[in-house]
């Protein structure tokens, strides 16, 4: 099967920026006080629910993937970007990384007890959420918990926002993403088997230009 363009364009830019993403990024987590505590929440319901694997899907550089870790989780992380991945092993060599893609998870039916999307469903074309979240839907258990994090449209309604980024983490780029609006992301969940529970939408931070969201849902 031919790879989607903004496949392959995603891949590339990611790989282009892994080392200095990671650099840029690495301390953003100590400086985020409501997203360590979505976080924190997320790895309780899952450890109350019986534990169980966790994957962390488009987990660049693997900071989100070491504070599950860190909390207890049974995590491992995914990334598109080889580069990414490489990254992420050097770093915390304790952890399993691999690639792969959001599209097509290597999990079996039903395998997972919890998956975390941090900002990296941004770069799939709206009409591709769908067979995204069915694919959530596909590897999480019944029970299973979701949680989500993505830039919130700024013109409102339920119209996705696509933006072109030609410079980003000291490189130029050739990428496009997409500011999501919170109600139509949930109605698409819904429509996967996916029921939102939680829905968080924080003002802009002094680097943001929109405002952000958090999603946490049950299979």
């Amino acid at each position: 099967m031919t790879e989607p363009a903004d496949v392959l364009a995603t891949r590339t830019a990611y790989d282009t920026v892994a080392a200095d993403y990671a650099d840029l990024l690495k301390d953003e987590l100590a400086q985020a006080p409501l997203e360590r505590a979505l976080l924190g929440t997320f790895a309780e319901l899952v450890l109350t629910g019986g534990g169980g694997p966790v994957a962390d899907v488009g987990c660049g550089p693997g900071r989100i993937t070491t504070y599950l870790d860190g909390l207890g989780l049974d995590v491992s992380g995914i990334d598109l970007s080889p580069e990414m991945v490489a990254v992420a092993s050097r770093a915390y060599p304790e952890l399993y990384f691999r690639t792969g893609t959001m599209a097509a998870l290597d999990f079996a039916d039903g395998a997972l007890s919890g998956l975390v999307a941090w900002y990296s469903v941004i770069h799939t074309p709206p009409e591709r959420l769908p067979r995204v979240f069915t694919e959530f839907a596909r590897v999480l258990r019944p029970g299973g918990h979701l949680l989500m994090a993505f830039q919130v449209a700024t013109t409102g309604g339920t119209d996705f926002e696509p933006r072109h980024i030609t410079r980003a983490y000291g490189h130029d780029l050739d990428l496009d993403a997409y500011r999501l609006p919170p109600d139509r992301v949930t109605d698409l969940l819904a429509a996967a088997g996916i029921e939102v529970t939680t829905r968080v939408v924080r003002e802009p931070g002094e680097r943001e230009k929109s405002q952000q969201a958090y999603l946490m849902a049950r299979r």
